[in-house]
């Protein structure tokens, strides 16, 4: 059976319960494996087989419910940018309906409390109006409410009547229906309200005052929740939607998804790189800053790769196209960003669970409030004002009620996290990482390419000569450009930089484990360890060359038959923020062990130079994955930093994997989390980021569980026969629209803290 994955747009979704509704329905499908609804960021990742359902068939189950999916799984963006216009028309359409319902909700809330006051106190007078022009101006307005503004909490009540699924619309249109066909029946047939001797108060105005506060607090989530997808915006406004591509000796202009691999494209400045390539012509400084997070552009020259959404500043470039479309680096992370985004982090489980059995609670806890008020009460306060009352409560707890908080609460901190750290350069798989991460107490490095550079550079010159040090480095270099070891390289590129001109050698020779030989300008010159000095017979300074390799360096040696020259040292460097991120790990109070493959000398010295706690030398991987797995015994929440590639064990095992990705070699897939150019002060942001957003996470859920625990009961009159306290709806709905607002605002906190 072969089973396929496709990201959905859900509309019509409204809370947290339309969320585990939609998750109900699409899992009893036949040949669905698994569905994932996303509250947070409106999105379903099903997975289905293919040639027993179709998308078609998966939609018209889920617009039963009032709800449609828009596939985002077209690789060209169409999905994406259908259901950008679909939610951008839903979100014009509440704009329309907030503009109109609450100035008028907000007077007659202002008359209301007028009339209150009026009937309280002898200071303030009666309404200027008469109470039976204000029922009936009350009426046409909560008609208008009710079903043009309230339409879809309607449409709830009746999908919950056919099909016995109820979500948050289900409760408010019950709710605001009740108060209105209440007031309907006691305005128009003023004999029935006279035969059950009723009060002849209406609830029009808790009708117009609820829908118009709900809406509005809909309106500002829908705002709100915009804002926390801010980065994927802004990822996807970094592809270029045209390259300048030379075909049959002619430079034409081509949409993006026309550029195919092995097309020579010329980037001028201030243009966008297009395409994942390689610069076959040119310099210039490319700003990577909305890839990595760096701000300082980066010099490329012919050779260098280069990622699209990259800005070239100034240079004149050629390149060949090597990735293009869903290949390139800004399409993985925009696919990883929107994954993790999507995805739920183990502490959403509690809230899930609670949201999808809760508005079948509610509306039993209503009408049980209901039911005790008309009995109980009215044995108390007599049936005209138990009626009253108990109306008043059935409303409050149906408007009160709001899991929408609750469904928010992680979704939207995780999203707002995930975004934050694409932005950094920390590219986070998914949202059980994150929560992984902010309990980490164990960080792992490796030395070569997380610690250090990982190549080698040129780091001292020692030179005896007589010459100058250009000359004499001129030399060297000359020889070892004829050399394909990683030594020699570092020794040609130093030349390189300092802009030095390279002689012929000839009578090239290597000298296998020993170094090489040749003549530059007629004169014989060795270059190589101190062996092959040895066996020339040439005096050299052991105890300097034996203080730089206590350091972990290794010595080049440049000599006639005569007398040795001089040297340079080789070493891989030690990354200028190594010490810093090591320094602020501990302040998180974080133990960092030195996992490496290399000579236990040069590992302790680099270990003491960045201040880390300890190093286990000369290991394999599977000796990484064992130390891992001991710490993990002792009870220690490991985070191993690696390669991603040469540690994928030792990756796989820890509680946490990072991947220290280079440029576009990137590897995105290896670990839970990639830190882009490989900057180990990006593996204290992500840990800072983390303990961020599950704070924010804990915050919102603290605040969302308080507010129903404490708000139901007081909806329901509990406090009313100690202290005559009762809830009115008008301000249960002021209560409901506005938790679910602050929860969102709450995680867009995140986005304002540095990290």
């Amino acid at each position: 059976m072969y089973m396929t994955t496709h990201i959905f747009k859900v509309t019509g979704m409204h809370c947290a319960s339309c969320a585990a509704i939609i998750t109900k329905k699409v899992s009893s499908l036949p040949n669905v494996a698994s569905v994932s609804v996303n509250y947070g960021n409106e999105k379903a990742k099903v997975e289905f087989d293919p040639a027993q359902v179709s998308i078609a068939s998966i939609n018209e189950e889920v617009e039963k419910l009032g709800y449609t999916f828009v596939d985002e799984s077209v690789s060209n963006g169409g999905g994406h940018d259908h259901a950008s216009m679909m939610k951008g028309s839903e979100l014009e359409d509440l704009r329309d309906k907030t503009n109109f319902i609450f100035p008028v909700a907000l007077a007659v809330f202002v008359l209301m409390l007028w009339d209150i006051s009026a009937r309280t106190t002898t200071i303030v007078p009666n309404l200027p109006i008469p109470m039976t022009l204000f029922n009936a101006l009350s009426m046409v307005i909560a008609t208008v409410a009710l079903f043009w503004v309230g339409k879809p909490y309607l449409l709830g009540v009746v999908r919950f009547l056919r099909h016995g699924i109820a979500n948050m619309d289900t409760l408010i249109g019950i709710g605001t229906g009740t108060a209105y066909i209440y007031s309907i029946t006691i305005t128009l047939l003023p004999q029935f309200r006279e035969l059950l001797s009723l009060p002849e108060y209406t609830y029009f105005d808790v009708t117009i005052v609820v829908i118009g506060f709900i809406t509005l607090g809909k309106y500002l989530e829908a705002r709100s929740k915009e804002k926390t997808g801010d980065a994927i915006e802004k990822l996807l406004s970094l592809q270029a939607k045209t390259a300048l591509v030379i075909r049959e000796g002619k430079e034409i202009e081509v949409a993006i998804a026309e550029v195919i691999h092995g097309d020579v494209i010329i980037i001028k400045p201030g243009v966008r790189i297009p395409v994942d390539g390689v610069i076959t012509e040119g310099v210039s400084f490319i700003d990577e800053s909305m890839i990595t997070g760096e701000p300082i552009p980066v010099e490329k020259t012919a050779g260098d790769t280069i990622s699209a959404g990259t800005i070239n500043t100034n240079g004149y470039l050629t390149m060949k196209a090597t990735k293009v479309g869903s290949e390139t680096l800004l399409a993985q992370i925009i696919r990883m960003v929107e994954d993790a985004q999507g995805s739920k982090a183990p502490i959403e489980a509690l809230a899930d669970k609670i949201s999808g059995i809760f508005v079948p609670i509610v509306l039993g806890i209503a009408v049980t409030t209901l039911v005790l008020w008309l009995t109980v009460g009215s044995s108390f306060l007599g049936f005209s004002d138990a009626v009253s009352l108990g109306i008043l409560s059935f409303v409050s707890v149906l408007v009160i009620a709001c899991p929408c908080a609750l469904g928010l609460a992680t979704p939207t901190a995780i999203i707002v996290g995930v975004g934050k750290g694409a932005q950094n350069g920390i590219l986070i798989k998914d949202a059980a990482t994150l929560e992984h991460l902010h309990k980490v107490d164990t960080v792992i490095v490796d030395k070569t390419g997380t610690i250090t550079v990982g190549k080698p550079t040129l780091v001292d010159i020692e030179n005896v000569s007589g010459m100058h040090d250009n000359e004499f480095i001129g030399i060297l270099a000359s020889l070892e450009n004829k050399s394909e070891h990683p030594i020699a390289y570092a020794v040609v590129n130093f030349a390189k930089d300092k802009g030095l001109s390279l002689d012929d050698v000839s009578n090239f020779e290597i000298l296998q484990g020993k170094g090489l030989m040749g003549v530059v300008n007629d004169t014989k010159y060795f270059v190589g360890n101190t062996k092959l000095m040895r066996e020339l017979g040439v005096a050299f300074s052991e105890s300097l060359i034996e203080k730089y390799t206590e350091e972990g360096k290794t010595p080049v040696i440049i000599a006639t038959k005569e007398k040795v020259l001089g040297f340079v040292m080789v070493s891989d460097e030690v990354k200028s923020e190594a010490k810093k991120a090591v320094g602020d790990l501990h302040k998180l109070g974080i133990k960092v062990i030195m996992l490496t493959g290399d000579d236990e000398r040069s590992a302790k010295y680099i270990a003491k130079l960045v201040g880390i706690d300890e190093v286990i030398a000369h290991v394999l991987p599977k000796d990484k994955l064992e130390k891992i797995q001991t710490l993990q015994a002792e009870g220690r929440v490991v985070a191993m930093a690696g390669d991603g590639v040469n540690d994928a064990p030792a990756l796989a095992q820890a509680d946490v994997g990072i991947a220290m990705g280079t440029g576009t070699d990137v590897a995105i897939e290896s670990a839970g989390i990639t830190l882009l150019h490989g900057d180990i002060s990006k593996l204290v942001k992500a840990i800072k980021l983390s303990k961020m957003t599950m704070r924010g996470i804990k915050q919102n859920l603290f605040w969302a569980f308080i507010y129903n625990v404490v708000g139901i009961p007081l909806a329901a009159g509990a406090l009313y026969p100690v202290f005559g306290w009762l809830l009115n709806p008008i301000f249960a709905g002021l209560a409901m629209a506005f938790s679910s607002v602050s929860v969102v605002m709450n995680s867009l906190r995140i986005k304002a803290k540095k990290l």
